[in-house]
C-alpha cells in the first residue's frame, strides 16, 4: 500500500508510539487528523509534522468520555473529506494487583482499550464500505494473547481487540477492507512508569524503543500484514501459550514473584 496521500485518522497520536507512527507517516506523504487528549501535545506534534508535510488536523479528545469515538469520526472525515485509514492507539494500562484496582478505573480502561477503538471502527466503516476500500490498523499487545499477572484488566482489555480484529478480518473477507493488528511487548514510553520499567529489568522483560515499534507499525500498514507480532521470546510465549497454556503457567510463576515488590498500591 503506499502512503503518499492516504488520509488517516491516528488516535493516541502524542503518546510514546503514537507520535513516532505521525511523523513516520507525514514523512510518507500521509495526511493526517491527529486525536489526542493534551491540547498542548497536539500543537507541539502538529508544529513538527508541518514542517515535514501538510499541516495536519488536529482533534482534542478523551475516549473516556461516551460518545466521543463517533464524534471524533465526524471531525476527521468533514475535515479530510473522507478517511482511508484508520489507526487505532490510544489506550491505558495499569501495574496492579486486580484486587487494588478500583471498579471506576475497571470500566475506565475497558471503555478506552476496548469499547471506544471498536466503535470508531464502526463509526468509520459506513465510508470504508461506500468508497470500496480502507483499513483498520490495531495497535494490541503481546499481552492481547498471553495473559500476564498485575495486568488483568489490560490483559482482557488487549484479549479482547485481538478478537475483534479476527473477526472482523474475516467479516470483511469479501471486500477491499484490511485489518491489520500489531502486538507489541514493552514499550520505553510514559505509558511504562518507572515501577514498571524496574519490574521488567527485574524479571528478565525486554523492552522496544518506540522509534522502532514505530517502524514495525508503518512497514506492516503498507505491506497490509493481518498480525505481527513484536519481539521474542515474548511472541513465541503468545504462541506457547495457546498450545500449551499449563506450560506458560509453570514458567511465570518465578516472575511473578519477582514482580510483587513492585507493584503499584
Amino acid at each position: 500500500m503506499q502512503l503518499n496521500g492516504k488520509r488517516i485518522l491516528l488516535t493516541g497520536a502524542t503518546g510514546g508510539i503514537g507520535q513516532h507512527v505521525a511523523l513516520m507517516l507525514a514523512r510518507k506523504g500521509a495526511k493526517l487528523a491527529i486525536v489526542g487528549r493534551d491540547a498542548k501535545k497536539l500543537e507541539v506534534l502538529a508544529s513538527q509534522l508541518s514542517q515535514i508535510g501538510e499541516t495536519p488536523i488536529k482533534i482534542e479528545a478523551d475516549f473516556e468520555k461516551t460518545g466521543t469515538a463517533e464524534t471524533v469520526a465526524t471531525l476527521a472525515t468533514q475535515a479530510l473529506g473522507a478517511i482511508d485509514i484508520l489507526i487505532n492507539n490510544a489506550a491505558i494500562l495499569d501495574f496492579i494487583q486486580f484486587e487494588d484496582q478500583t471498579p471506576e478505573r475497571i470500566a475506565q480502561m475497558i471503555h478506552t482499550n476496548v469499547t471506544a477503538p471498536i466503535q470508531l471502527a464502526r463509526a468509520v466503516l459506513p465510508q470504508f464500505k461506500k468508497n470500496h476500500q480502507g483499513h483498520y490498523l490495531m495497535i494490541g499487545s503481546i499481552f492481547g494473547s498471553l495473559g500476564f499477572p498485575h495486568y488483568a484488566s489490560y490483559c482482557a482489555s488487549k484479549f479482547a481487540i485481538h478478537g475483534f480484529s479476527q473477526a472482523l478480518r474475516r467479516e470483511l473477507v469479501d471486500t477491499n477492507i484490511g485489518v491489520t493488528y500489531i502486538a507489541p511487548r514493552g514499550v520505553n514510553t510514559p505509558m511504562n512508569d518507572a515501577a514498571t520499567l524496574a519490574m521488567l529489568a527485574k524479571t528478565g522483560g525486554n523492552v522496544d524503543e518506540p522509534d522502532k515499534v514505530a517502524a514495525i507499525i508503518v512497514r506492516a500498514l503498507e505491506n497490509e500484514k493481518q498480525e505481527v507480532f513484536i519481539g521474542q521470546p515474548e511472541s513465541f510465549f503468545a504462541w506457547l501459550n495457546g498450545v500449551a497454556p499449563r506450560l506458560v503457567n509453570l514458567g511465570l510463576k518465578k516472575q511473578t514473584r519477582l514482580a510483587e515488590p513492585f507493584i503499584k498500591k
